[in-house]
């Protein structure tokens, strides 16, 4: 079985927990990396005109990311990590999802968090990708 731990981690802390759990299961590791990287400005969640929460408030936008190759067909199973931002997902990591084929394929969601809960983060990711790919996990408390 070959398995793949891609994360999305704008201030380090997701990249720490997909680092651990990459050599835990000796998984292959990929970022999602934005096009235009986050500033510390931009993840003022309380600031309404920082880049996050304007973001946020646009559930159909997609934040490009650079176009490196995850090979997804590589990999039977796909760890996928993220912070929760407004209790889902951020929206880049739909931008991520939505670029490959994941069927046939188990997607487990991991995420980080400061103090926000899992909420809606599958049911809102399972409108970008093939819902029955989807295992849910919870929250990791990264900090």
């Amino acid at each position: 079985m070959s398995i793949l731990v891609a994360y999305f981690s704008a201030s380090g802390v997701t990249r720490k927990e997909a680092e651990k759990l990459a050599e835990k299961l000796g998984a292959d590791l990929y970022e999602i990396k934005p096009l235009v990287p986050y500033t510390k400005e931009d993840l003022i969640w309380w600031n309404e005109s920082s880049r996050s929460i304007v973001e946020m408030r646009h559930p159909d936008e997609r934040p490009p990311i650079v176009d490196d190759d995850a090979h997804i067909e590589k990999y039977d199973t796909i760890y996928l990590g993220f912070p929760i931002w407004c209790y889902v997902a951020p929206t880049i990591v739909k931008t991520f999802v939505e670029k490959y084929d994941f069927s046939n394929k188990k997607l487990i969601l991991f995420a980080t968090s400061g103090g926000s809960r899992w909420g809606d983060t599958a049911k809102d990711l399972r409108g970008s990708v093939d819902p029955s790919c989807i295992i849910e996990t919870s929250t990791v408390n990264g900090r």
